[in-house]
């Protein structure tokens, strides 16, 4: 027998199969949940996420550590989240990257999406790999404030750093070690600090 909690998520799935659902609504629905079970909203659907590898979630606090100490570093005003964090995309999408940068004064507690984020990460996972090339580096672009979009392979100890040049087109390079340049906003990181 389903929990409450299944029951309301199984619920919201079917009506999500007749009804795209907005991000808002999206967010108001988790808002709902005891225990939120881990999703992306995708064209209005809800979408469950795999549990993940020992590996990749190491890897995750690595560049959470990594960039928060640039950072810091760089004397620049501004929070690193690790996922969890809803960056909605358009109207039906929105997704949970495993860690983001955003410049300025800190977000209210409450609050469950970021808008502005200027660097994403995902961390390479078998079952989200072409979605994590494809779809989230199309999507994480479409946003203004996005000048970077780290792919992180951590079993082959390689990152590609996507980057929106001064034109807007998006240039990518991949390195296993050396600096790995954030600017704006003016962030330095070693490559192989994010493997660990």
């Amino acid at each position: 027998m389903a929990t409450r909690s299944e029951a309301s998520y199984i619920s919201c799935m079917n009506i999500a199969l007749r009804t795209p659902l907005t991000v808002d609504q999206y967010l108001a629905w988790a808002r709902t949940q005891s225990d939120p079970p881990r999703t992306e909203l995708i064209n209005g659907q809800i979408v469950p996420m795999s549990p993940e590898r020992i590996a990749h979630n190491r890897t995750k606090i690595k560049v959470l550590l990594a960039l928060r100490q640039a950072l810091v570093t760089a004397g620049v005003i501004g929070e690193v989240f690790i996922d969890g964090l809803t960056v909605p995309i358009d109207e039906h999408t929105a997704y949970e990257p495993d860690v983001l940068v955003r410049c300025g004064d800190p977000l209210p507690p409450d609050q469950m999406k970021v808008t502005d984020p200027v660097i994403v990460v995902e961390v390479n996972s078998p079952s989200t790999a072409h979605m994590d090339t494809s779809a989230k580096l199309v999507g994480y672009f479409k946003l203004a404030s996005v000048r970077h979009y780290l792919y992180v392979e951590p079993d082959m100890r390689k990152v590609t750093h996507h980057a929106r040049a001064a034109d807007g087109t998006i240039v990518a390079h991949a390195l296993a070690s050396g600096p790995l340049r954030l600017d704006p906003p003016g962030l330095v990181v070693e490559a192989s600090d994010l493997f660990g």
